[in-house]
């Protein structure tokens, strides 16, 4: 696995001001139980590290799990990251008690920056494909889930329930300013719940283009064809086709000089997919969250 170059900053715009459209009050509650208590990804080392400078609270935020750290002013994480499954449903008030719960026991942190699996603009959250589900993907979309979600500011509600300033991006374009090179059009896919992309060129973050629901084959988009559900339906060999089937689609569509592969399954593909193409540590969803910040 190789290891690409330390991109040059990316320039986040700041949470613009609440505007009325935007929502960050408690919206409209689904019953569901409480959410579970964090666990280790990795053994915590109990050595203490010195800390000069901000340090940064990142949460990856995913639709099976949800992760969290704190980053020293370098982008290291000070501690193992911590886990809990994503619980369903999820409506916006129940997500930010999970994170509050989450990050509990980690240490003291200066600013929040947090990966969201949608279109996030602003802070502030337009789709938000998997959490207006009422079990996670592949179930029933709950309308009172789609109002509750429907342009909520979720930097503003971070930033209020954990008492710092937040901000928020796509998943995917957090855990790209990661990896990326800086060098030519480089495009970022994470396999796991869906599939999410980032574009970036000569190291500067494009627009953000929701890829993942465009059409791909039969029917179905790049969510379905290619995500957890369809991994486990039917066998990560045939997932694996899909996945490679996927990056030449992509390639059609884009010419990127090179497309990096991250996400909780990328572990699991079982083809080659070029030399164009590098599969990257899922751990830069949460190293990523330096980015936000460096403006």
């Amino acid at each position: 696995m190789s290891t690409p170059a330390e991109p040059p900053p990316t320039t986040p715009a700041k949470p613009p001001a609440k505007a009325s459209a935007r929502r960050t009050a408690a919206p409209p509650k689904v019953a569901g139980p409480a959410a579970p208590a964090a666990v280790p990804v990795e053994v915590a080392s109990a050595v203490p590290v010195p800390v000069t400078g901000a340090t940064t609270l990142a949460i990856d935020i995913g639709g099976t799990g949800i992760k969290a750290s704190v980053l020293d002013a370098g982008g290291v994480m000070l501690v193992d990251r911590v886990r809990v499954p994503t619980p369903y449903p999820l409506p916006p008030d129940r997500l930010v008690a999970t994170l509050v719960k989450l990050v509990g026991a980690l240490p003291a942190f200066d600013r929040v920056s947090a990966g969201f699996p949608g279109m996030v603009r602003g802070g502030v959250v337009l789709s938000s494909p998997h959490f207006v589900t009422a079990s996670g993907p592949g179930t029933k979309v709950v309308p009172d889930l789609v109002k509750a979600w429907q342009r909520f500011d979720l930097a503003a509600a971070l930033t209020l329930a954990l008492g710092k300033p937040a901000r928020v991006a796509n998943d995917a374009d957090l855990q790209g300013a990661e990896v990326v090179s800086g060098k030519g059009l480089e495009v970022v896919i994470t396999l796991g719940t869906g599939l999410g992309t980032a574009l970036f060129d000569n190291g500067h973050l494009l627009p953000h283009m929701e890829l993942a629901h465009h059409p791909f084959r039969k029917g179905e988009d790049y969510d379905e064809q290619v995500g957890e559900e369809a991994r486990k339906r039917i066998g990560d060999k045939k997932w694996s086709k899909r996945v490679a089937r996927a990056v030449q689609t992509i390639d059609a569509l884009l010419f990127f000089d090179h497309l990096y592969v991250g996400g909780g399954n990328s572990h699991r593909l079982t083809v080659e997919l070029g030399d164009r193409v590098t599969i990257v540590d899922n751990v830069a969803g949460i190293t990523g969250g330096i980015k936000l910040w460096d403006v």
